[in-house]
């Protein structure tokens, strides 16, 4: 019966949606909806994007992805002499992964960008200038 309040098409739907599922649910389980209610906005907050972005916004697999290759990583080291070597090797992946979203993987289109950002298409279409040299 949650899953329902994610199903809605606009996030005021989505909050009614949220108030019948509490309404229901309070009874048998009075604390889960106490913290569903607190957490409204933050729950409904990816729904103020534009819906081409939900999909992503939702989703925690580049994030869990991005650990995954951190930790493949520092394994292949597996002892390090310092902090400062932790934090070198941790920024250098980390410089490579945002490298890669920004040239060879779009996270989000440019088109939906524009609907995001009010600008113009075109500008966004400009080529991305890196910002490291």
């Amino acid at each position: 019966i949650v899953r329902t309040i994610f199903a809605q098409p606009t996030q005021e739907a989505a909050k009614q949606q949220l108030s019948v599922v509490v309404e229901q649910l309070q009874e048998k389980f009075p604390k889960a909806m106490n913290v569903l209610e607190r957490a409204e906005e933050d729950v409904l907050a990816y729904m103020a994007f534009p819906k081409e972005h939900w999909k992503q916004i939702c989703s925690t697999n580049p994030l869990e992805r991005l650990n995954r290759e951190l930790r493949r990583r520092f394994d292949v080291v597996g002892i390090f002499p310092n902090r400062e070597s932790v934090v070198r090797l941790g920024g250098a992946i980390l410089q490579e992964q945002s490298d890669e979203w920004v040239v060879a993987r779009r996270y989000f289109s440019r088109e939906s960008m524009a609907k995001l950002t009010g600008n113009d298409e075109q500008q966004l279409l400009a080529p991305t200038s890196v910002l490291h040299k």
